[in-house]
């Protein structure tokens, strides 16, 4: 047995990257909680939150024995001497195994049970099969054997015990599946060896990452990983997702935040525009009267208390340039209808009384959580909000004079909008946000007071040149850092005083470019690309090291790449 060839030969790191497949809920990792790595491959399932269900062990000789990872798109493997154990996806809820010269032992990951947690181990009169229950999941894990032996030990135990399944390990060949089931399902039974399971596997993804990256070559290495992160970070229609969604991340980032899809789905636009167009509209299944978006949706809770910033009319301007066809009228409509509402929550319920600006109630709704931008108020008037927003009123004129809407007032709206931000948040060399009641400046050292360069040409000539220069001290050798690394409050791990992170990024170098400023655009690309090939795809990354911070396998910055590398393509031909 050998792991199957992928795409250029695609590997990567297991404890950097899960295991898993496009549609399921389902991965293989060691990462099983925030920031929590383990030894050993556990089976996650990210229905009703990330829980590791089960701990797979390659065993010799009834022992558990020491053996290296290698994972591929298609296959998991475990070695260790002659022996071997893989994986593959059979489907997005059942995995297919099998080994030689080592068993595998599957084992309760919490080793204890109690009325309302844990996991329960039994063999099941109707057939003798192996089933774990889990509380967590709320879902069943059935073990099947389609050759060689199996055992169970530890089935009915309750309270603390050891509840294991322990498939082959007797030197003979063996093969098996696991699936996760609700209360009854028909045995899965596909009829494919494992070599046609892994190479359908093999094919799925193949098309998946040609669709988004025809144009990948020596010159853009990491674009076939950045499309693996999407591509198994992609869970099917379920729970609270209505549509096929991409998650932040198959480790504990599991959610989908009300801003983060618009990367996404400006990867997907070029080559699967209807993924891309689902990716867009995502949070807006569950836009509320007011016309907001939730903060975030999981499988299982759709959280209210915060809300994303306005940059779905940037976003969606974007996609409709990109993508690989025209968006139907039935799409446009449909969007339309969406982002009046959202436009609208923001007019009508973020604005005091008597203010054009709207604001932020905390840093959390600008995506941004813990900026200096937020540090001496809370509720501001910033100018990325209303830079943001004056795109999208711009975008939503133009959307309703091609359906034949009424769009004065929007254009109205804007030219309202622009002129409070130059008169109100330009101090005559920098943007700054304004308390929305105390009426006091925020400091202005964070990025994101500099976001409004999206707005480009619509700022006057002096103000982009002044800003372009601020910009300047967030610029290291990796990109820009969203507190100056001189700053007295930077923080090398300090979230978003002073990593890099991917929107930050893209927002910067799409104001570049729309501000005249291609060279300094391109150097932004350029070192952006760099670092995600040097250190992968993680949530941000140390802006003097490069090193990759917190959940390391993020779909925005996988996104982000496969964005500059497309342009970067492009440029080059």
């Amino acid at each position: 047995m050998s792991v199957l060839g992928e795409p250029a030969n695609l590997t990567f790191d297991l404890r950097e990257i899960p295991f898993s497949t496009r549609g399921s809920w389902l991965n293989l990792s060691p990462v099983t909680a925030l920031h929590t790595r383990t030894d050993a491959v556990h089976l996650v399932s990210h229905r009703n939150g990330m829980h590791a269900v089960l701990r797979l062990e390659p065993i010799r000789d009834a022992q558990v024995c020491a053996a290296t990872w290698t994972a591929s798109p298609s296959v998991l493997g475990w070695r260790a001497g002659q022996g071997v154990v893989e994986a593959t996806f059979d489907g997005p809820d059942a995995l297919l195994l099998r080994g030689v010269g080592l068993g595998l032992q599957l084992s309760d990951a919490a080793d204890g049970l109690t009325p309302f947690t844990g996991t329960y181990l039994f063999a099941d009169a109707l057939d003798d099969t192996p089933t774990f229950t889990s509380y967590e999941t709320g879902r069943r894990y059935r073990v099947t054997s389609r050759l060689g032996a199996i055992d169970i030990q530890g089935a009915e135990a309750l309270g603390v015990a050891s509840r294991t399944v322990v498939l082959g390990g007797d030197g003979m060949p063996w093969e098996a599946t696991v699936e996760e089931i609700g209360t009854a399902a028909v045995p899965i039974s596909s009829g494919r060896s494992f070599d046609e399971v892994a190479a359908a596997q093999t094919s799925a993804f193949t098309a998946f990452v040609d669709a988004i990256a025809p144009w990948r070559d020596d010159r853009t290495p990491a674009a076939e990983l950045a499309g693996y992160v999407l591509w198994s970070a992609t869970v099917a229609p379920e729970g609270f997702m209505k549509r096929e969604s991409v998650l932040m991340s198959k480790h504990w980032m599991d959610k989908l935040w009300s801003w983060d899809h618009c990367f996404n789905a400006l990867a997907l636009a070029p080559g699967l525009t209807e993924l891309a167009v689902d990716q867009f509209l995502a949070p807006f299944d569950h836009q509320d009267a007011s016309g907001a978006l939730p903060d975030s949706i999981t499988h299982s809770e759709v959280l209210r208390n915060y809300v994303k910033p306005p940059i779905h009319g940037w976003a969606l301007r974007r996609l409709r340039a990109t993508a690989a066809r025209p968006l139907t009228r039935a799409e446009l409509e449909e969007i339309h209808d969406r982002l009046t509402a959202w436009t609208r929550f923001w007019l009508d319920y973020r604005r005091r009384p008597g203010h054009v600006l709207p604001y932020y109630q905390h840093g959390n709704d600008s995506g941004w959580d813990n900026s200096t931008t937020f540090d001496k108020d809370r509720l501001i008037e910033s100018p990325d909000l209303a830079g943001f927003l004056a795109l999208q009123l711009e975008v939503l004129a133009d959307l309703s004079a091609e359906l034949g809407r009424p769009a004065t007032q929007w254009t109205h709206a804007r030219d309202e909008l622009l002129q409070a931000l130059l008169e109100q948040l330009w101090t005559g060399e920098e943007f700054v946000a304004v308390g929305a009641r105390s009426g006091q400046r925020s400091t202005s050292s964070s990025l994101l007071n500099l976001l409004p360069l999206v707005l480009g040409e619509r700022l006057p000539e002096e103000v982009r040149s002044s800003m372009v220069a601020h910009l300047l001290d967030h610029l290291t050798d990796h990109g820009p850092a969203t507190e100056p690394v001189s700053s007295p409050h930077y923080e090398s791990d300090g979230y978003w005083r002073g990593p890099i992170w991917a929107p930050s990024t893209a927002l910067i170098e799409d104001g570049l470019r729309a501000s005249g400023f291609t060279e300094v655009a391109d150097i932004v690309n350029a070192r952006f690309r760099a670092l995600c090939e040097q250190s992968g795809f993680a949530e941000n990354f140390d802006a003097v090291t490069g090193d990759g911070l917190r959940d390391r396998a993020y779909t925005w910055t996988a996104a982000v790449y496969l964005m500059f590398a497309a342009d970067f393509v492009r440029r080059s031909a």
